[in-house]
């Protein structure tokens, strides 16, 4: 698979014996932070995930992908993307992603007060699959504020976020390694989704979360 970066930036390299944590922790600097008045704010920095290809091609292959069915009004149907959920422990099906998920915690430890632990998988195989608008209020997220750190890889995708109660709501295309992290009351007063596209490749987004937070 051949993916093009977002076109914002170029993609992160770091140099010969730097520590690759370190390098992830100090880019993150350059993220630009959208806040909110209801306390909700938005973190994107582009092109931040290193051989972005390769974690791609590795996820596809690697993640043991299963589908999901829910309850749509009469009838059980299939969730339109393919998901995987790494616990506590697990090993990350590339060793970058330990390095994300270490260099977010890292950067973010004095705002969330705790690392992230699990990290999400899902899988968009084409522009059909896509999620409806959601809030997550399960866990933890629906009484206190948090983070959720989601790194898209592949086909450009649309994050889409609006409050709860109503009001302005806010659009992210996610390029190939893009990196957008929601915080503050982000997951109690906000709902978020990636609706269907015409035209669009295969992606992965992996969700970096603290403990107990869905």
């Amino acid at each position: 698979m051949d993916f093009h970066g977002s076109l914002f930036e170029a993609p992160l390299v770091a140099e010969a014996g730097t520590d690759p944590v370190e390098a992830l922790s100090a880019a993150l600097a350059g993220a630009v932070r959208h806040v909110r008045g209801d306390g909700a704010w938005v973190d994107v920095r582009r092109t931040w995930l290193p051989e972005a290809d390769d974690v791609l091609a590795t996820a596809v292959r690697d993640v043991p992908w299963r589908s999901e069915r829910r309850q749509m009004y009469d009838r059980v149907v299939d969730v339109p993307r393919l998901v995987h959920t790494y616990m506590l422990g697990e090993a990350l099906p590339h060793v970058v992603l330990d390095h994300a998920r270490d260099a977010l915690s890292a950067h973010y430890a004095e705002e969330l007060g705790e690392p992230f632990r699990t990290a999400g998988c899902c899988y968009y195989r084409d522009g059909r699959d896509s999620v409806a608008w959601h809030g997550d209020t399960i866990g933890r997220g629906s009484q206190v504020d948090t983070m959720v750190a989601i790194v898209s890889l592949g086909d450009p995708r649309r994050l889409q976020l609006r409050p709860r109660g109503g009001g302005h709501a806010l659009s992210f295309e996610m390029g190939h390694g893009d990196l957008v992290v929601m915080g503050g009351s982000c997951q109690r007063t906000w709902e978020h989704a990636v609706p269907k596209a015409a035209h669009a490749g295969p992606r992965v987004s992996v969700q970096f979360r603290p403990f107990n937070v869905f």
